[in-house]
């Protein structure tokens, strides 16, 4: 699979059973659809992150195509706590793009990781704080 943003082969890695696609040559990280739930292990609360996701209109950053379907995907803001994070999903809901440390922002404003598990492995696995 290719990454969405620099086009680089994407490196297929296993975290807690979930397969993450991850490029090394950008820092983004590809999760297919109902990785995030199944990596958080906490469906509903993922399900609220899923809910507040709300579609962007208005933004500057080049579309990016889906790495499973190439078609254009949806850039979706999520803003919980903190500045808007504009990430990019699927709109055939494929999967979800998170540019580099966008999903460790992610987990930590939707509290989906409170000790830490999960931000501790991506930070092993791929360098990313």
């Amino acid at each position: 699979m290719n990454c969405p943003v620099c086009k680089a082969a994407m490196i297929t890695m296993e975290l807690e059973g979930v397969e993450i696609d991850h490029c090394v040559d950008c820092g983004g990280i590809w999760l297919d659809s109902g990785e995030l739930e199944f990596l958080t292990g906490d469906p509903d609360q993922a399900g609220v992150l899923f809910e507040s996701l709300r579609r962007c209109e208005d933004y500057t950053e080049k579309p990016r195509r889906c790495p499973i379907c190439d078609k254009k995907m949806h850039k979706v803001l999520a803003s919980s706590e903190g500045p808007d994070l504009l990430i990019d999903r699927c709109r055939r809901n494929d999967g979800l793009w998170f540019d580099r440390n966008e999903l460790d922002d992610i987990l930590a404003r939707a509290k989906l990781d409170e000790n830490h598990k999960i931000r501790k492995l991506l930070k092993n696995m791929f360098g990313q704080s």
